[in-house]
């Protein structure tokens, strides 16, 4: 069995699609999930601390 170059554009393409799908999936879920909900709220309230105000 010859391995072409057409063949290897298929295979690449078919299972890079399978793959960024999978790590879409598997991003998702951890962006949701509830043990992490703490994490993500203190890094979206980080950037607004107490000391971030107008200079004057």
């Amino acid at each position: 069995m010859d391995i072409t170059h057409d063949m290897l554009v298929g295979l690449s393409k078919s299972w890079g699609l399978f793959y960024l799908i999978g790590f879409a999936v598997v991003v998702t879920i951890y962006a949701f999930w509830p043990s992490n909900r703490a994490r993500f709220h203190a890094a979206k309230n980080d950037i607004l601390d107490q000391d971030d105000k107008p200079w004057r």
